[in-house]
């Protein structure tokens, strides 16, 4: 009997130590919560609404309708229209549209020639999802008005016509991979500091705040940098990965990631009081960046309001940085966007950390 007191008394110390840990009992709450609204209401793999340009030379009234048709599907949103398939490859390239549509001059003669694809459908391979979607529209043309069979269409596959999933995947683990590693390195930097009583140390020197943020995460940009080396080289040695755009680019898009996550660390990291809840906010942190940046699940098939969370997040534009360059072969200058984003958050982020750390003790 004395023994189950002594274990009911330990239990009830517990539950009130808890009830007192905000962050933690937040965190209890708030991470089951998360998980099932990300994959109950933001994940579809039912993926409509891909963004695609049409480049309709023949501009007859079939080939507006068969456009039409096309739209109706929700499939695919036109978005733009191009001047030629050149063109509609420039925006491919550029990560502006997933899907393009080119209708030669010559399309009604064609659809009196069964025999012959009277449309071409330009396709974004480097994810696999986005293919089978888009061979779904072929089905969805109406008869053409020369015979009972729908127009023809021929499906080009770009960046990944062999549909292998290591093309797609290597370039967004990259991402994973720096936002688990580099936000938990710095996410526990000044929380370890206090507990070991360093801070205390610090507090009697000249360093400057913004000095201190500096110094927590030069020394992790380098491991990144590391990091970013490996998965590249394993990728293209074990996965037969392509790297198609110029492996500096590489490298300076990984660079500001890298920093985008230490300073998203750092912010963690004054606001924590434990190792613990450090890592408990990285995660909070990790989770809706996997599923919600178009790694796993297409960002376009998710609702806009989780399209507008995802913005936010910086590995939605990395993974747009890295597909571009590493698979679609991009330009920095064609992906300047993306980068200005990313370049904006890390001065948020570290201007947030610096102005939140006290270099005093509590």
């Amino acid at each position: 009997m004395n023994s189950l007191q002594r274990i009911f008394a330990i239990i009830v110390k517990e539950l009130r130590q808890l009830s007192r840990d905000r962050l933690t009992f937040g965190m209890i709450i708030g991470i089951p919560t998360l998980q099932l609204l990300l994959f109950g209401y933001a994940i579809n793999m039912d993926v409509r609404h891909l963004s695609a340009g049409v480049a309709d030379l023949s501009n007859t009234a079939a080939s507006r309708q068969v456009i039409q048709d096309m739209a109706q599907t929700q499939v695919i949103d036109i978005n733009y229209q191009a001047a030629d398939v050149f063109e509609l490859e420039t925006l491919m390239r550029q990560g502006k549209i997933v899907v393009g549509v080119y209708i030669p001059a010559d399309y009604e003669r064609r659809l009196q020639q069964p025999e012959r694809s009277a449309i071409q459908l330009l396709v974004d391979g480097s994810d696999t999802v986005v293919q089978g979607a888009a061979a779904s529209i072929a089905r969805s043309a109406r008869t053409s008005p020369f015979t009972d069979r729908p127009p023809e269409m021929e499906m080009r596959t770009y960046y990944n016509p062999e549909r292998r999933s290591p093309v797609n995947t290597v370039p967004g683990l990259i991402g994973v991979i720096l936002t688990m590693t580099m936000t938990l390195f710095t996410a526990v930097a000044i929380v370890r500091e206090r507990e070991r009583g360093n801070l205390e140390l610090l507090i009697t020197t000249p360093v400057r705040s913004a000095e201190l943020m500096l110094a927590k995460i030069l020394p992790y940009v380098f491991i990144g940098l590391i990091q970013v080396s490996l998965v590249l080289v394993l990728g293209v040695l074990l996965f037969k990965v392509p790297l198609r755009g110029a492996l500096i680019d590489v490298y300076w898009v990984s660079l500001a990631f890298i920093i985008a996550n230490l300073a998203m660390g750092l912010v963690v990291s004054t606001i924590a009081q434990t190792q613990f809840q450090a890592m408990q906010m990285t995660f909070f942190f990790l989770l809706p960046s996997i599923l919600l940046s178009g790694f796993m699940f297409p960002f376009d098939g998710m609702p806009k309001a989780a399209q507008w969370i995802a913005e936010i997040l910086p590995m939605t534009h990395f993974m747009r940085l890295i597909r571009g360059v590493v698979l679609r072969g991009a330009s920095l200058s064609e992906l300047s966007n993306e980068m200005a984003i990313l370049w904006g958050f890390i001065a948020v982020a570290m201007t947030i950390a610096v102005l939140r750390f006290n270099k005093r003790l509590d």
